[in-house]
């Protein structure tokens, strides 16, 4: 469930990229808080303690702003691709008792079936639920599942006081037969010949070819002996 990581933010004045690169050469993050019909409020958080505090996804932050406190839920944080630094966050002002929609990881558990394959399709579902409880993930066993078996968003085990906003229908989980090699290499081959695909010989068939046709060569040398 949701932890309350307590940071203090300073309201920042200067905008546009050129202020948010010297904010984050200062080792802070540029965000905006806003919420509630409010009014947003552009902030600057503290680098090392914000990135600790956003390791994982709905952080639920207490902003210390001039004395006062504003509950917040991180609702966007925007990375380097290449750089482990954040570049920006969008928070949105919550209060206590209060329920959100939020996206929770779905982690299945469990070995299904021999012979079988797991495909999780969705990685995540959307909830409601109180801010102040918000689950990590939400955890699903394929225990002994067998091939067929799918498992919709309805069938998951929701957390206390948690509602589901995704479709019911949608599938999260799928189990299928596992495709042998065989299989595998024979579904290839009719792909590639619908597409007109002819496929190069290896090395190893172009040596069993010239070894069979070594062995042609001499057996009519033979016969004509």
């Amino acid at each position: 469930m949701s932890d309350v990581t307590k940071l203090v933010a300073e309201q920042r004045t200067q905008f546009g990229k050129g202020a948010a690169r010297k904010i984050r050469r200062d080792h802070k993050i540029p965000a905006v808080m806003y919420g509630h019909g409010t009014e947003p409020v552009h902030i600057t958080l503290p680098g090392h303690e914000s990135m600790l505090a956003l390791k994982h996804t709905n952080a639920l932050l207490t902003l210390v702003i001039d004395g006062k406190e504003h509950l917040a839920l991180a609702k966007d944080v925007q990375r380097d691709p290449i750089k482990p630094v954040i570049e920006h966050v969008d928070l949105v002002v919550v209060r206590r008792g209060e329920k959100v929609t939020v996206e929770v990881a779905v982690h299945v558990e469990g070995e299904a079936a021999p012979e079988t394959v797991v495909t999780t399709v969705m990685g995540t579902v959307e909830l409601e639920v109180e801010a102040t409880n918000i689950p990590e993930n939400v955890v699903h066993s394929v225990e002994g599942a067998e091939v067929g078996t799918q498992v919709l968003a309805s069938d998951l085990t929701l957390p206390a006081g948690a509602s589901l906003v995704t479709d019911p229908e949608a599938l999260v989980v799928n189990v299928t037969q596992q495709v042998t090699a065989e299989e595998l290499e024979a579904e290839l081959e009719e792909a590639e010949a619908e597409a007109g695909i002819e496929r190069e010989e290896s090395e190893d068939e172009a040596a069993e070819g010239e070894s069979s046709d070594a062995e042609g060569d001499a057996d009519e040398k033979a016969d004509e002996a």
